[in-house]
């Protein structure tokens, strides 16, 4: 029988979840603290009772991407790949990866130095958007009204002393109704598609930050779309966030490696955690 490990470094509704859905299926199943971990370059396979599959579900970007590059090492499966973590985890890599796969997306920019990307966004007009290119839950997102704005926010960024402040990611602000779609994507299908509505006063949709979801349906555009994204950061178990654009449609503005299903599973009528379990299965399995 498949054994399945759950890693984490702060156990949330999602990860409780599939803990206990798990047991219910009567899945062997672990919980393994990420910040307990250790491993050496010598280190065996079976010196780590970590099971059969792993599902990497750090809050930690960093920890959990190259706790990811260690286990993976030692030959155990893990959703999400290290590649999928590295490349969702950085909205950089993420659009790239998008645009080359010709993923309909806004239209971004990157800057390597707080005078080009002045430049940039002078040129391009505003407002615009500015983001980390690391960072979840809309922190560090500003939107960029007028010139005043702008420098005030790249000037911070400057004296910040991460070296990733210094690389700007600005992107245009989508005409859009006051939300977003997720959809959570478990190997080729989208199990669940949920509206995002900002709260009160708050401009962003996510729902840590206090907006609502609501169930949404999955269309066949929505479908193709959020699929195709899938499949160009290297699928598994994912949060894709699209946009609606009013004369472009859908785009897709962000990808999730490690995806919180909790607002989802209020209004959605599929079982998440279950599904996210069977796919693990399934996966070694094969």
């Amino acid at each position: 029988m498949v054994e399945l490990c759950v890693i984490y470094d702060k156990v949330r509704f999602e990860e409780k979840s599939i803990y206990d859905k798990a047991l219910k299926k009567g899945i062997k199943t672990r919980m393994v603290d990420a910040k307990s971990v250790t491993i050496s370059t010598d280190s065996k396979r079976k010196e780590l009772a970590l099971g059969d599959v792993i599902l990497q579900r750090s809050i930690s970007h960093f920890r959990g991407l190259y706790l990811t590059a260690c286990i993976e090492f030692l030959g155990f499966t893990v959703i999400n790949r290290f590649k999928v973590g590295e490349t969702c985890g950085n909205k950089l890599l993420t659009s790239l990866r998008l645009a080359k796969h010709k993923v309909p997306t806004p239209k971004t920019y990157f800057a390597y130095s707080a005078g080009a990307a002045m430049e940039v966004i002078n040129r391009t007009g505003f407002p615009v958007v500015l983001k980390p290119i690391v960072g979840s839950w809309g922190r560090g997102v500003y939107p960029l009204r007028d010139e005043e704005v702008a420098n005030m926010i790249i000037e911070m960024r400057e004296e910040n002393d991460n070296p990733l402040g210094r690389i700007y990611y600005i992107q245009e602000m989508v005409e859009r109704p006051p939300r977003d779609l997720r959809c959570i994507v478990v190997g080729d299908e989208i199990i669940a598609a949920v509206y995002r509505y900002s709260a009160e006063n708050e401009w962003r949709t996510n729902v840590a930050r206090g907006g609502k979801a609501e169930n949404a349906p999955i269309t066949n555009e929505l479908e193709e779309i959020a699929l195709r994204a899938a499949r160009a950061v290297g699928g598994g178990v994912l949060g894709v966030d699209l946009m609606e654009d009013k004369q472009r449609g859908l785009l897709v503005h962000e990808i999730n490696n490690t995806v919180e299903f909790r607002g989802a599973s209020n209004v959605s009528s599929t079982d998440i955690a279950s599904a996210i379990i069977d796919y693990s299965v399934a996966v070694v399995k094969k």
